[in-house]
């Protein structure tokens, strides 16, 4: 049953597939990978990639609707056909060429190794017994583990460059590998890290289409990348990020950062409330249904509330994301908005528990209640109705809301399906910036205070409820 829902849903709330004569191709893209894709001052997507691409996009008379996923769901989203192409500083390599189709290189890369003044370490010889930081997926994740044996030293892994390079600086990791166009623009922009290699592993990066689809959208970009390196516009493009420097009229103070970025911030609360809320009611709707069915004197709806509340508590919460985004897709052959794909996980996940504590609190009412109204003559439903659900629901409001605050932290979690709710935001400002202690206080203030309000709300129905 709880399938069948996820598939209705997903095709009620999907939209229709876009049509080839309109020429609109869905991009995934990364979010935190200066200098080929970050979000400017005005919360644009800007950068090599973004730039290319548009430009590309104009030469060839198409357009782009880029999906900021973050480089692992931008990968995932393109093998469940989520999205038609991807663009994210991807360095084309045999297992992805499996996996992949590739249009001609638009870069030359390779990878270094930066580390912090502090920890004295300047080659990889001193790596031996240490830990070494590196991002998710990338270029640099794989040397780093290609060589990691060699040299004695433990990866950690991390999704953004932000942590990535925070590691290193407060001396947790002795140092992290990086594209080298990557680390140098980070250096550039504030970053206390050095390089301290020459580039290794050199490699290209490629525009990336899923394997055997998609290949009109491959050849236009290719003749679009000639295209535009011939007139220079390339050039000019990889120039204009590659020697950006740190603008000197830039306030990096708290307050100053909370005012260039108060709008973005609000955006992603309001994406967060509105996530929250449409979540919770679904959760609830279903949570109350499974927990009744515990209760009715029949066996298999009792094994089917039971069976639901097990599965759905017992899965990790990232675990369902992944598989409703990516997963369903592959199997139903439509496409799930990320929006939609979310409020199915979080619809499941907290719909689980509130048809565990709507189940326990019916069964605690005392059994001679229900005894009592059934020797009156009243039917199980009146019962249920009339005697039994007022006096649990005194039991079940406050942890309802108790349920509305847990699922309104759990939606930072759904920040792995691109979802830019309030935790993607936070990440999206500090790969701008590289603020990252500043942002996330602000961020953590923010969850904070509706937080501290919801548990106020909670308390108060607590005493009502005693009344």
């Amino acid at each position: 049953m709880a399938c069948s829902f996820i598939v209705a849903f997903a095709l009620f709330a999907a939209p229709a597939k876009t049509h080839a004569a309109e020429k609109t191709y869905e991009i995934g893209t990364d979010v935190t990978f200066p200098p080929f894709e970050y979000a400017n001052d005005n919360n644009k997507y800007v950068g090599i990639d973004m730039d290319l691409l548009r430009a590309i996009a104009k030469n060839q008379q198409f357009n782009v609707d880029i999906k900021p996923l973050g480089f692992n769901a931008a990968v995932q989203s393109i093998q469940s056909g989520q999205t038609d192409g991807m663009i994210a500083g991807m360095s084309v390599t045999p297992e992805r060429k499996a996996t992949f189709d590739f249009s001609n290189p638009y870069f030359d890369s390779g990878v270094v190794m930066a580390t912090s003044d502090k920890n004295g370490v300047t080659s990889l010889n001193q790596l031996k017994g240490k830990k070494v930081a590196v991002k998710t997926g990338t270029a640099g994740a794989q040397y780093a583990q290609s060589i990691e044996k060699k040299y004695g030293f433990k990866t950690v892994t991390f999704d953004d460059s932000n942590n990535m390079y925070e590691d290193v600086m407060i001396g947790n990791s002795a140092a992290c590998f990086e594209d080298n166009p990557v680390m140098q623009y980070a250096i550039k922009q504030g970053t206390k890290l050095k390089i301290v290699t020459k580039p290794a592993n050199k490699g290209t990066y490629g525009f990336a289409v899923k394997k055997g689809q998609n290949q009109e959208l491959l050849k236009k970009f290719n003749a679009g990348l000639a295209n535009i390196k011939k007139s220079g516009e390339y050039q000019k493009i990889v120039n204009k990020y590659l020697n950006a420097k740190k603008s000197a009229v830039d306030d990096h103070s708290f307050m100053g950062i909370l005012k260039q970025n108060k709008t973005f911030l609000w955006q992603g609360f309001l994406q967060t409330m509105w996530l929250t809320i449409v979540s919770i009611i679904f959760a609830t709707i279903i949570g109350v249904i499974f927990g009744l069915f515990g209760v009715i004197p029949n066996k298999f709806f009792q094994g089917l509330s039971t069976t639901f509340i097990y599965v759905f508590r017992g899965l990790p919460l990232i675990v369902l994301a992944l598989f409703i985004y990516t997963g369903i897709p592959t199997l139903i052959g439509t496409k799930i908005p990320a929006f939609t794909a979310g409020v199915i996980t979080l619809m499941l996940d907290e719909g689980a528990y509130i048809a565990a504590f709507v189940k326990g609190g019916i069964q605690s009412v005392e059994k001679g209640q229900m005894e009592a109204a059934r020797s009156l003559g009243l039917p199980f439903g009146k019962s249920m109705r009339k005697v039994v659900l007022p006096q649990g629901i005194k039991l079940i409001v406050p942890s309802f809301i108790n349920q509305f605050i847990i699922t309104l932290k759990d939606t930072s979690i759904l920040s792995v399906i691109g979802i830019i709710e309030l935790t993607q935001t936070g990440k999206i400002i500090i790969a701008r910036n590289l603020e990252g202690f500043k942002v996330w206080a602000m961020v953590a203030i923010i969850y904070l205070i509706i937080i501290t309000l919801l548990t106020w709300l909670s308390n108060w129905g607590q005493r009502r409820t005693k009344l």
